[in-house]
């Protein structure tokens, strides 16, 4: 178990918890759904739920 410690980064109290991969997406795609929930409504739970995968991006880049 003290071989796969040495493995991950950043300190003992966040668990060394390995950063997830983050998809890139491209300059199309992101225009494309964009445009794709511009016609959702503002209430839909897809909306809300894509807002909350916005910030677990933000934090596997600031883990990486």
């Amino acid at each position: 178990m003290s071989l796969l410690g040495g493995c991950a980064t950043g300190s003992s109290e966040a668990g060394n918890r390995a950063c997830p991969p983050v998809v890139e997406y491209s300059q199309a795609e992101q225009v494309q759904a964009a445009a794709e929930v511009e016609t959702l409504p503002k209430d839909a739970l897809i909306v809300i739920m894509l807002s909350n995968y916005s910030v677990m991006r933000e934090q596997a880049r600031a883990c990486q």
